[in-house]
This record gives structure tokens, sequence and C-alpha cells, in this order.
């Protein structure tokens, strides 16, 4: 390539240079770099990166030999900016192992000559790679829309990691030579790619800290009952199979491990280290760890202070260990050839698959109490705590690639990239079924979250539309996921939503009725025929629709009905509940309340319990629950002999939700992933620079005016009410005479003025003018009664009647755009009855959209009703979501109302707010 200069930034929508902010991000290796760009003090190191090239290496990077080549490159990598170019280090442990640079082609509109170089020990570890990942980024920002390259024809190295980025490509040959041509707009396929990228690295990071092959307790002394020694306890109890290291001052063992005086004294560096400190000895000690040679850090107990956490975090960085923590229960491995168990919990997890994960210390007991009670056996357990660097999207990340874990249970109170745990959440989610408590549904209780985690807590709806989207099942508690967990593990999902009851007893069957209905389930109404075959005969008070009521008295037994419904095709579950009740020669009643005795019936009640697991064990491919209201457990797991596991539990409303969640992951996973359409007639360029515009006169951002909003419409292609500004009563007359035409249109005439939110509630809106000396009667008035504040209005033709929608985005500051809708107008407020995606929008989360709010019935035409035109409903949420998308700067944007007709809909009123925003990409491979 041609001589590159290394500069600090990038330019933003209003031209100016920002800076290109440092990074740590992970090797295929799990080894961990710093990516920054090329200062003037790194010209010794930058130097030494191309002395350690070898020969070949040189040749093949400048296409000659000599060092002097290398030398050169320095001096330019190093020395004074220059606009147009950049130049990315990548650095381990402070030392450059490779380089990135670019440099824009003069007259070729926006392109720019890329080159890479790569320290042969760091040769396929994904150095290259990552290098062009942060600087695809950095160069989309500054206005470049694609590089060009050449390389030697013998360069298969650097050709190989040009055709695998993921993104478009064409090459030529040229003699000797290769040049190609790498187009810089990131698609489906370069994410899926960086996703691919981000699961090896991180599993490979991760291997330290869940797979050990040798750990150290730091902080082992102490009494009996310390944290330090309960953890090496626990994992001499379990049997850790790796070597066993302990530091504790002035003992010489604890518990049968040889004791050492500090981490420096070790006789050889441990991949993990699990620090059970006073607070204040954590940064120490992690510094420690690094220069020893620690790979991964558990940091248990007391929560840091801000300046600890700091020094803990940069410690791990500048070391590249993988930190989980602090405050943190620990880590649990149960595999044969690990048994990791190092944690401070009195319970040691069994074997199993079920992956753990979570940020309470408080919950994570609780979840492997419930889990062990039931007999479901974990995979991996990993205890966050406050997070500062190991997320649940780490674990999912290793949960989806370590061959075991089938079931994935989270809690999370925080998250630091959603977008990122949303991509990940969606790929692993076909694979197993994670569920997560969705915490913090309340303003106290995110509160709560964001003090206890030291992290923002999301508002419920955004996190709603991640589960969604992300096909999480979020439970509203920590004995809700038990009980879908249960089902999950032992049952094949429920094929739909209709479900047959079954009981012994009239009463609880009604119950359970109304608690499938509540849940959102169906009891189909089951064919004469079929009820019929059921009971046969059925004696005086037996019930022949659903639910079915055996009665207890001489009629069929449970079991057999529930074997006889699982293999009809008109249910896609069973659910069959069973009480005590008297024997049948005791003269009971409907509900078992006749003169048998009451013991009697709880025999009679077990044997109908092994039958119908028995039954459960003819039918493994049909999902059959038991409800048990006599058992003191919320949900057991009743095993039979054959290994067959049938859920029961004690209340109908938790089988019900269970079996509603496992169904919403059948619907779920029976829709084939979405795609992001592409949308014609919107103009990026056109938006950006009236945004930039409006932020260069207005530096802390604000309220765009109508003018700009219809501008800002427009070039997203987003159908408005035609409208004409006026700023005196002159324009306002004559501005009404153009709209109305030879039609003789009423018009409406809108006041406005800076900083006005909504017209209603300022009763700034005059509607239904029909002649000029209306429209100036208008203005007057308003202009009278807004005492001076008028500073224009808008003048719009009446628009048709139609159904009043809203649509709308919000920025969250840590979740991205966030598409809205609902019912509009004046009702937006009061009913507060909003559906929300987060962008950028798939034509699945649209169609989602369109049907969640409690208005979509009137959508469809019902209620005596035309349907309205759905695809214009979704051009506009489209439309939206993509001007999100494309800014950052964008904090706000509320389409209320938006007409709804069956001929299309149109925006009546818009309003914009813009902030000066910094775009994130959330897919760029960095830790946080």
């Amino acid at each position: 390539m041609t001589g590159t200069t290394g500069t600090t930034g990038t330019a933003d929508t209003t031209g100016a240079v920002r800076p290109v902010r440092p990074a740590h991000a992970l090797l295929a290796d799990g080894r961990t770099v710093e990516i920054r760009p090329a200062r003037p003090e790194d010209r010794t190191g930058v130097d030494g990166l191309y002395e350690r090239m070898s020969p070949e290496n040189l040749r093949l990077r400048f296409f000659g030999s000599g060092r002097e080549l290398g030398r050169q490159a320095a001096r330019r990598v190093c020395g004074p900016p220059r606009p147009g170019s950049l130049a990315l280090l990548a650095l381990h442990e402070g030392r450059p192992v490779g380089i990135a640079e670019y440099e824009g082609e003069d007259g070729a509109g926006g392109t720019a000559e890329v080159a890479l170089a790569v320290t042969d020990e760091f040769h396929h570890r994904g150095v290259g790679t990552l290098l062009l990942e942060h600087l695809v980024h950095a160069a989309r920002a500054a206005g470049v829309t694609a590089f060009t390259a050449g390389a030697l024809a013998d360069n298969h190295a650097v050709q190989k990691v040009f055709a695998d980025l993921g993104l478009r490509t064409t090459r030529h040959y040229d003699g000797g030579e290769v040049r190609w041509t790498i187009r810089l707009d990131p698609d489906e396929h370069y994410l899926t790619a960086v996703d691919e990228r981000a699961r090896t690295a991180d599993a490979a990071s991760l291997r330290p800290l869940l797979r050990p092959l040798s750990l150290v307790v730091v902080g082992a002394g102490g009494p009996e009952g310390a944290a330090g020694r309960a953890v090496l306890r626990g994992l001499r109890r379990a049997g850790f199979t790796g070597r066993l290291l302990a530091v504790a001052p002035g003992a010489r063992s604890v518990e049968g491990v040889p004791a050492h005086p500090s981490v420096a004294a070790l006789p050889e560096a441990p991949e993990l280290a699990v620090l059970t400190l006073p607070a204040h000895e954590v940064p120490e000690t992690a510094e420690q760890c690094g220069k020893t040679g620690v790979r991964a850090l558990a940091v248990l107990g007391p929560r840091l202070d801000t300046g600890q956490g700091a020094a803990l975090l940069a410690t791990c960085r500048r070391h590249g260990m993988r930190l989980l923590g602090p405050h943190s229960l620990g880590a649990a491995n149960t595999e044969d050839d690990i048994r990791l168990a190092a944690v401070l919990s009195p319970a040691l997890p069994a074997a199993g698959t079920a992956g753990v994960a979570v940020q309470s210390g408080g919950v994570g007991a609780a979840l492997l109490g419930g889990l062990a009670r039931l007999g479901i056996g974990v995979s991996t357990f990993a205890s966050l705590g406050d997070k500062y660097d190991v997320s649940g999207n780490d674990m999912l990340r290793w949960w989806e690639g370590d061959g075991r874990t089938d079931l994935a249970l989270l809690h999370l109170e925080s998250f630091g990239n959603p977008r990122a745990f949303s991509r990940t959440a969606r790929r692993v989610s076909r694979r197993m079924p994670v569920l997560t408590v969705d915490a913090g549904r309340s303003e106290a209780g995110r509160r709560a979250a964001a003090a206890h985690t030291a992290a923002a807590s999301a508002p419920a709806m955004t996190r709603r539309a991640l589960f969604a989207q992300a096909g999480v099942i979020a439970t509203h508690g920590i004995g809700e996921l038990l009980d879908t967990a249960a089902l999950l593990h032992s049952q094949p999902l429920p094929t739909g939503t209709r479900v047959a009851v079954v009981s012994n007893a009239g009463g609880a069957g009604v119950l359970a009725a109304d608690a499938c209905a509540e849940a959102g389930l169906v009891l189909p109404r089951l064919p004469d025929s079929l009820t019929a075959d059921l009971l046969g005969a059925p004696p005086a008070g037996a019930s022949t629709a659903n639910p079915v009521d055996t009665d207890g008295s001489g009629g069929p037994r449970p079991a057999e009905c529930v074997g006889r419904l699982a293999e009809y095709g008109g249910v896609d579950a069973v659910l069959a509940v069973l009480v005590p009740t008297a024997p049948a020669d005791g003269g009971g009643s409907d509900d078992g309340g006749g003169g048998g005795r009451y013991g009697d019936g709880e025999a009679v009640c077990e044997a109908q319990v092994r039958e119908l697991l028995r039954t459960a064990s003819t039918h493994p491919s049909r999902t059959i629950v038991a409800v048990l209201p006599g058992q003191a457990e919320r949900v057991r797991l009743l095993r039979s002999d054959d290994g067959t596991a049938l859920p029961a539990y004690a209340e109908p409303q938790d089988a019900a939700r269970a079996l509603a969640h496992a169904a919403e992951r059948t619907r779920w996973l029976g829709r084939p992933p979405g795609e992001v359409p592409e949308l014609s007639g919107v103009d990026t360029e056109a938006a950006r620079a009236l945004v930039g515009a409006f932020l260069a006169d207005h530096p802390s951002g604000g309220l765009l005016d109508p003018r700009d909003c219809a501008r800002l419409l427009d070039h997203y292609g987003i159908p408005r009410l035609p409208q004409l500004w006026a700023e005196d009563e002159d324009a306002a007359a004559e501005a009404a005479a153009r709209l109305a035409g030879r039609r003789g249109e009423r018009v409406a005439l809108k006041a406005h003025w800076p900083g006005l939110h909504h017209r209603s509630e300022e009763d700034a809106v005059a509607l239904d003018l029909g002649d000029e000396d209306r429209v100036r009667a208008a203005w007057r008035d308003l202009s009278a009664r807004l005492d001076g504040a008028m500073t224009g209005a808008l003048v719009q033709p009446m628009a048709r009647r139609g159904t009043e929608l809203v649509a709308g985005v919000v920025q969250d500051e840590v979740f991205g755009p966030l598409v809205l809708f609902g019912p509009g107008g004046t009702a937006a407020e009061v009913l507060a009855d909003h559906a929300a995606r987060l962008a950028p929008l798939t034509d699945r989360d649209v169609r989602d959209l369109l049907t969640a709010p409690r208005c979509a019935p009137l959508l469809l035409g019902r209620r005596g009703g035309e349907p309205v035109d759905l695809e214009a409903l979704e051009q506009i949420l489209l439309r939206l979501s993509r001007m999100a998308c494309d800014l950052p700067e964008l904090a706000g944007a509320d389409l209320n109302p938006v007409l709804a007709r069956p001929d299309g809909a149109t925006a009546v009123d818009a309003r914009v707010r813009l902030l000066p925003r910094r775009a994130h990409d959330p897919h760029l491979r960095r830790l946080r």
C-alpha cells in the first residue's frame, strides 16, 4: 500500500474529529489484546514489531526485503496525524504484535488502501482479523465505504483473512499480485462471521476459569468457617482433578493442601486464582497473579469500592486475565475430568446438563437448591456478581459449545451489551431453552437492581422486548423458573396451546381449567365420540366435556383417560389433577367427600399417581403434567424405574404457567428467523447532514422544528400529511387556500413554538377551518391565547377518518433504539398499551408489533370494522427502525397520531428530539 499515517480520530456527522477509543478484545486462542490508534511514543515498539518479523514475513508485507522497510513504516505509522488515514495497533501485555492501517485514496470517493502486519509468533491467532474488524468500524464512521488492498499471489495467509472476514469482496490478479476490494457495509453474513469468531474466542478465554488445569485459593487460611477454607474444602470434597494450591501466610497446609505465603512464592503459575480476601487486598493480589502468569480470576466475597474495582479491572486487562465477579459466589463445573467446585455454597451441585449463571448470590443458592430438590443436575455454574467482565453473554457462548448443556438458567439484573446478548441468546435459544427471571419489573425493583449490581437497569418494556425477540423464557420469580425448568427438563414440548384436563374430582378440574385459560391456554371441547370412548356410560355427575371428570366413583381410572387423550390429535398436552378421594365403595360425592376414609383416599391417589407415571412412560412423545394438590413441594419430578420423569405441581396455576411457557417456546421455534428487509427511497446521507446541521446550531440538542421534522420523515419515505409553514396571519390564509385547492378542503391550524411538546394539552390547535376568514380568526385567537409564545404555525388539510395509532422510537442508554407501537391520539398515554421491539426490526418483529397491543383486533377488521392497510403500517415501523439505527443522535421520535385506513397509513403529527450522541456498534468485538 501507499504510505499511511496513524491518526487518532474519525469524523462525526458535524464534521468534527472524534477519538477512536482504545478497547480490549479476545484473540482466537483466548488471549487479550488492546486495540488502539498508534501514537508517536509507540515508535520503539513498532520498530520492534518489524524487527521480530522474519525476512519472509517482511517480503510478503512490503513486496520486498530489508529491515529499512520496517523502520520506514514505523516512522510513518507513528508520525504526525494526517486526515483520511488511521493506523491501529494490537498490543499484547503492552507490546505491539500487529498493525492494521488505511489511507484514503485521492479522488476515489470513499475508498481507502489497507494493509496488515502481524509478528510471526502471533500468526493464526486472529490478530489480523480482529484489527480489521476495528478498522472497518472506524473507517465507516469516517465515511469510507470500501477498502482496497494488494497482496502477493503467494501470500495465502492475508488472502484468507480478507476472504474469511465476512464482508463482500472482489479480487483480480495482476501478474504476481492480487488486488482486493472489500465493501464496508456489514450485512447478516458479516455479523454471523463476527459472532462465530466471538464464540470461539470466548470459549478459549473461559477455559482457564471453567476448566482449569491448576487452581490456587488465595486467602485459604483463617478459622474453620472462613471463606477461603470453605472453598478449599469444597474443591477437595468434589474431587477437583487439577493441581490444587493454597496461599495462606503463616500456615504450612490448609485442608490437606500445602500452603504458600504469597502468590509470588507459588511453585508454578496456576491457571485460575480464587481470591477470598478483604476488599482492600484484592487489587494488589490481582497484580501479583497477573505477573505470575495466572489466566483467570474469581473474586469472591465483599463488594469493592469504585477505586478498588477500577484497579482490579485495569490489572486484569493489562495481564489478559478473565475476571469472574467481584462479589461472586464462585464457579463450578461438574464434568468428570474437571470436578470444579470453587463456590461459597454449602450444597455443591450434582452433575447434569443445566447451565446456571446468576448475578445475585442469594438467587444462585436458591436456584442450586431448587434444582437439587428436583434432581436436575448442573453442567456449569457461574456467580457473576458485579459482572466487571464475565457476563451472561459469555456463559451462553460457553454453553453453546460445551457439548453438555441443554438447559440454560439466567438471573441478570443488568446488561452490558444487550444487543450482543440478543444475537447470542437468539442463536442459543434455537438449540436449548434459555430461562431467566425478569427482575426489576417495578420502579422500586429497578432502583434496587441498579444499586445491587452498580449498573444500569433497563425498563420492563425494554427487557420484555429483548427476551421476546431472542426467544428467552422470562418468568416472574425463582419458583416459576423452577416450575418451567422441571417441565422442559422432563417432557417434550407441547405442539401448541390446546390442553385436555383430566381430574378425579370435579372441583379440582374446574380450578385447573380456570388456571389454563388465565395462562392463555385453550381447552377445546372434546368430540362426543371421544368422551364416550373415554368414559363409556359415564356415572351420574361425570363430565363428558373438557375438563374430563372421572369422579372417582366407579368410572375409568384417570391414567386410562390420560392415555387415550395422549393418543388424540386434537390436544397438545394433558394435565391430570389427582386429589385424595374416598374409594369407590365409600359412597363418595363428586369431590370425594363421602363416607370413605380419607386415608384410604390417599392410598387410592398414590396408586393413581403410579398409574399416571406408567402412562407417561408409554407416551414419551406427548406432554403430560400432573397437579397433586396434597403434596408439600411446589413442584417435584416423579420418576419411574425406566427413567421417565413427570413434573407434579401443588397448584394448577403453576402447572398452567409452565405449560404456557413451553407452548410459547414451540411457537417461537416454529417461526423461521426474521430478516431485516431492504427499503427503497431512503436517503441516509441527507438525513445525517440534516442532523449534523441541527447539532452544529444546537450543540446540546433539542426538538426539531416542524419543517425539519417533515424533511427527516421524507428522507426515510415515511408518509405524512401535507403541511405548509406560516409565520403570520396572511401566510396562514394563503397556505390554507393552497391546500384547500379546488375541492375546498377544510384545514387545521397548529401553533408552534420552541419546546412545545403536546399541542392538545396546550390547546394550541384549531380544527375544521373552512374559509380564509375562519383561518385568520383562528390565527388571532391562538396568538392571543398563547400570549405571544407562538412563533409560527403548521397549516394542514383535515385528515380523513381512520384508526388512530402511535409509532415511535426511544433511545435506551443501554439497549439502544426501541421501536414502539400502540393506540394513538389522546388514548395513547391513558391506555399505555404499547408494544416494543429492539431495532433493527426484522419482518417477524414488525408483525409481532402489530399484533401485540389490544388494539390489534381493530386493525384486522373485527367488530364490524374494515381491516386497515397492515403493509403500510409495517413500512412505517420498518422505516422508523432504519432511521433509529442510522442516526444514533435520534433520542426519540413520536408519530402521533398515525391514521391507518384500508388504503394506507399516514403520520399526522411528528416530534423528533436529537442529542449529540456517538454511534455505538454493539457487534464490535471488545471486552467491557
